[in-house]
């Protein structure tokens, strides 16, 4: 076995839909308002009783069931989050006790919105050298628990929710190169900081960030799978705004391609936000089985992560 490939995605969402005129009766703010600067409708909450890792789990489960596995096939437990209350047990750990996967290596990873194509590339390369034969992988964030709920320039941004995938050895490489990197002079743009921990951003300076720097990192990572942006089925961003995803999307020359908006319903979810878009864009048949898809997550440290993979 020389490659890799997803060969299942699963996600989960709680319950609770908090609308922007339910926002409005919190704060200063109002559908209007929301909707023409970040274009979110709803987002979906997790009770004081759902922890990161529940969340986690349950996406987990829907992936390993549409693989056909069971716990005991997989050995390698990655989950990108920055919202564990917790440092230990850490939250693979968790998941690992809550599905029965005997004996796997586990580890989390904390590179924020990035997480989760961080975490797909490290498990790439863990099957790819042999050092896993499955992993499952998972994108999962509790922002509301980090989120300052009296400052309208954060809360009306934030959902909770997980997606993941299930990562196994194959004959080709269906997970492409990953180009990945920072700009850590300029980290302070997107933070979760203090006691207690609370997100903020600089929402202009990561608008222009996104919009002017990203476009050909993103091109780049399409290069190292040996396509042209005009080849791609699909494009995930991270889902942060979708001021930023429309024209970043358009820049990077995708012009075929179904681009995830998961943001409308969803809101920022953090590191679950590209696995969340993506298993959608599966479940909805908007895209096909082998076809190319552009993962690229960006956010805090301002990190930026992205690899092409062929669809599940």
């Amino acid at each position: 076995m020389n490659g890799s490939r997803i060969a299942a995605v699963g996600h989960y969402q709680p319950a609770k839909v908090l609308t922007n005129e339910d926002l409005a009766g919190m704060v200063d703010t109002s559908d209007e308002w929301i909707r023409s600067r970040v274009g979110i409708r709803t987002r979906h909450l997790a009770g004081p009783d759902e922890p990161v890792d529940e969340l986690a789990a349950h996406a987990a489960a829907k992936a390993l069931a549409a693989a056909g596995l069971a716990p005991t096939d997989i050995d390698l437990v990655l989950v990108a989050t920055s919202t564990a209350v917790d440092r230990s047990p850490n939250t693979a750990a968790r998941v690992a006790s809550r599905l029965g996967i005997p004996q796997p290596a586990t580890m989390d990873l904390n590179v924020v919105c990035a997480g989760f194509t961080h975490a797909l590339a490290t498990a790439d390369h863990a099957v790819r050298a042999g050092g896993a034969s499955r992993a499952l992988v998972i994108g999962a964030d509790k922002m509301s628990d980090v989120t300052d709920w009296s400052d309208r320039t954060t809360c009306v941004l934030v959902g909770d929710g997980a997606g993941a995938a299930v990562v196994e050895a194959a004959q080709d490489a269906c997970i492409g190169p990953v180009l990945w990197g920072s700009v850590p002079e300029m980290g302070h743009a997107v933070r979760i900081e203090g006691t207690p921990p609370r997100f903020a951003q600089e929402g202009q300076s990561v608008y222009r960030w996104a919009t002017t720097q990203l476009p050909p990192i993103a091109r780049r990572a399409c290069e190292r799978a040996g396509l042209e942006p005009a080849d791609l089925a699909g494009v995930v961003l991270h889902q942060a705004n979708l001021r930023i995803i429309e024209p970043l999307a358009e820049k990077i020359g995708a012009v075929n391609a179904v681009v995830a908006r998961d943001v409308t319903e969803s809101g920022n979810t953090s590191a679950a936000s590209i696995p969340l878009a993506f298993s959608k864009l599966v479940e909805q048949g908007a895209v096909s089985t082998g076809d190319p898809v552009l993962l690229f997550g960006f956010g805090g440290n301002l990190s930026y992560a992205g690899q092409v993979v062929r669809c599940p």
